[in-house]
């Protein structure tokens, strides 16, 4: 099946990518995955690569290009050479559409240089120990000073992709009570500086997967937000962070696709290199019949994956069919991946083989951007049950 999704600029770009992911990354890739997560100074060079600034305007350093399809080739790139670029995925997906949804014009052209430029990175915090995906039931708290100057925030957040390495982090906070008739009202979204006193990174946390990515624990203790640095409307961040999750989730979507895809070129080139009983393991009919089942799921994945990145940047993808996006292609990853692995035999279960981290690393997608679950809850309301 031919697909349109791409033109020619995406795959020029596609071929700087990987020549840059072979140079910079797989020669150390070993050594990031031993101490948990990529060096700061490589997002340096993500930055000078132009990655950051392909969805922000001319005018503050980007490319200008409003697309996300940039974005679905580095998906696909990363996770053909089984690497991961730290935590700096968020930076992008997760943190920029708020900056340009939401910033001032005088914010923008605060935040938005430094981010391109990756001077600073960001993050965003809504999980919180005792909510997960319950986040109507946030318990930080940001409460307006006297004087009217900042903002006085205190709480905990846990599970914050590039918390460690953060510069800025758009943290989610209660300004006022939740009433009666909505339990989401209330939350407001900062820009917090993370060298504020009173911030404080907890534990990087020590995941099954995903292993080059720091996530942290952090803590607020009296930390003066000043009052330009919230974002958007004070109270109305749970609409907000609604309105950026199809984005999120297409993301969390394509990228398992992707690995998908990855997992099944991982597999075929191991089955035609080992031999067993005298035989190439592709010779066997279970192997061929495996494969042919896996790759016609990766074929469904990518058309789903694709249909709705261009609904995404056509600005139409609705909450319901992102959450279907994401559900089916998370699904389709977490068999595919598994029986690629199987297809490895003892070999698979090695961290030594690329199969056996994304195996790993596969797994979250189906947790975080709302687990599988939620999807579900979405899809069968919208479809009026």
């Amino acid at each position: 099946m031919r697909r349109t999704v791409f033109n020619e600029d995406h795959e020029a770009f596609r071929e700087t990518l990987r020549a840059f992911i072979e140079a910079e990354v797989v020669p150390v890739y070993d050594e990031w995955f031993a101490a948990g997560q990529a060096p700061r100074d490589f997002y340096y060079k993500l930055a000078e690569l132009g990655i950051f600034g392909i969805r922000v305007d001319e005018e503050f350093g980007g490319a200008g290009i409003d697309s996300y399809k940039f974005e679905a080739v580095m998906y696909e790139e990363t996770a053909r050479a089984g690497v991961q670029f730290g935590g700096s995925g968020v930076h992008v997906l997760l943190g920029l559409p708020y900056i340009k949804m939401l910033a001032t014009d005088e914010q923008k052209k605060r935040f938005l240089p430094k981010f391109v430029s990756a001077e600073e990175m960001w993050a965003l915090a809504m999980t919180e120990p005792g909510t997960g995906s319950d986040l109507a039931g946030m318990k930080t708290t940001a409460k307006l000073s006297e004087d009217g100057t900042h903002y006085v925030l205190n709480g905990s957040k846990t599970f914050i992709t590039g918390g460690v390495h953060a510069d800025r982090v758009i943290v989610c906070a209660r300004t006022s009570a939740p009433t009666a008739e909505d339990r989401r009202h209330g939350i407001s979204l900062f820009a917090v500086d993370t060298k504020s006193e009173g911030y404080s990174i907890g534990r990087k946390l020590d995941k099954l997967g995903l292993k080059t990515s720091d996530t942290a624990e952090l803590a607020f203790v009296d930390v003066k937000v000043p009052v330009e640095d919230l974002l958007g409307e004070e109270n109305k961040g749970f609409y907000y962070l609604g309105h950026n999750l199809a984005s999120e989730r297409w993301g969390i979507a394509f990228g398992a696709y992707a690995q998908a895809k990855a997992a099944v070129r991982f597999a075929k080139e191991y089955v035609q290199e080992r031999t067993v009983f005298g035989k190439p393991v592709a010779s066997f009919q279970n192997t061929k019949f495996e494969l042919a089942a896996c790759q016609a799921e990766v074929d469904a994945a990518e058309a789903v994956a694709d249909r709705a990145l261009e609904a995404l940047d056509a600005g139409e993808l609705t909450p319901a069919e992102a959450a279907s996006a994401k559900l089916f292609c998370t699904e389709v990853a977490h068999r595919v991946i598994d029986r690629c692995l199987q297809l490895h035999g003892g070999y698979g279960f090695m961290n030594e083989y690329p199969i056996a981290r994304l195996y790993a690393d596969n797994r979250v997608n189906r947790i975080y951007g709302g687990t599988s679950e939620i999807m579900k809850t979405i899809i069968a309301k919208d479809m009026g049950l």
